[in-house]
């Protein structure tokens, strides 16, 4: 069976590996495609599409948005995303800047309360990165201010606590359209990472649906089979597409392999095969 990772992520976020080695690995592991979705960011989209030329690995160019569903901070995937495209260049680029100054808040939160944490220390000599709270936690493990990042997550990183305040908050109707508008392919990410229950995760995916959703992550590393069978079938409830994906980070989620998770995710090319046959016929492309 041809295998593939529709959610995985680089050092141009907060994985580990550079987009090339990302690319290497998944040629090693022998996976016909993976989707890169780092985190409100395409800076590693280019690099990803170069280190793939002449090997037998596809890449999806993609992204993952985070917004804020009635006061949950929820994920949005975009798989094929044209990233030439200027204005959603511009759009991105916006969202960044929002991460930015959350970002710099908390290191001056970090800092009065004598935890001396840079934003040198929190990029690891990659300027360019999209920071998320991994890089806190790895920095807040790495000085010992913590005994691990599971901890720092717990202690000090959850959204809207004293050291985590919440980003300015994008709404899903603005996310969705920013890959719509881009005619990308929207997937509601990992939907039971959320902790809503049944009732209001189906609201979240009709939601969603209204607003032009396509795909729900029904295959994720955090699933186990019961929860991929209920989103399965809710997927086919509503239309949408069943994808799939490990949300390969590195060593900062050092049990998550790429393309296997924790060892027992398969995701079949068949399903990157129906995307692409709904796009052909669908979208006109």
């Amino acid at each position: 069976m041809n295998l593939v990772d529709l959610h995985v992520h680089s050092n141009a976020s907060d994985g580990t590996l550079t987009p090339t080695e990302v690319v290497s690995l998944a040629v090693k592991k022998k996976l016909s495609a993976i989707a890169l979705t780092d985190h409100d960011t395409i800076d590693g989209l280019l690099e990803a599409m170069e280190a793939s030329h002449g090997q037998p690995v596809e890449i999806i160019p993609g992204i993952e948005l985070s917004c804020v569903y009635k006061g949950q901070e929820i994920h949005i995937l975009g798989l094929f995303v044209d990233f030439s495209d200027p204005d959603f260049t511009l759009k991105i680029h916006g969202l960044k800047n929002i991460r930015d100054k959350r970002n710099q808040e908390m290191i001056r939160r970090f800092q009065d309360s004598d935890m001396m944490i840079t934003l040198e220390e929190v990029t690891a000599g990659n300027p360019e990165t999209v920071i998320t709270r991994a890089h806190f936690a790895r920095v807040l493990y790495e000085k010992g201010y913590v005994t691990s990042m599971d901890q720092a997550f717990k202690k000090y990183l959850t959204y809207g606590s004293r050291f985590c305040p919440r980003k300015e908050d994008i709404t899903p109707e603005h996310a969705m359209k920013i890959l719509t508008d881009n005619h990308a392919f929207p997937i509601l990410a990992h939907p039971y990472q959320y902790h809503l229950g049944d009732k209001k995760t189906e609201e979240l995916v009709s939601d969603l649906k209204n607003l032009g959703l396509l795909g729900l992550e029904v295959y994720h590393s955090s699933n186990n089979t019961y929860e991929s069978s209920k989103l399965k079938k809710l997927s086919k409830q509503y239309g949408l597409f069943p994808t799939g994906g490990s949300d390969f980070h590195g060593t900062n989620k050092p049990d998550i392999d790429l393309g296997c998770g924790r060892g027992g995710l398969r995701i079949s090319h068949l399903l990157l095969e129906d995307i692409k046959k709904y796009r052909l016929e669908s979208m006109g492309l």
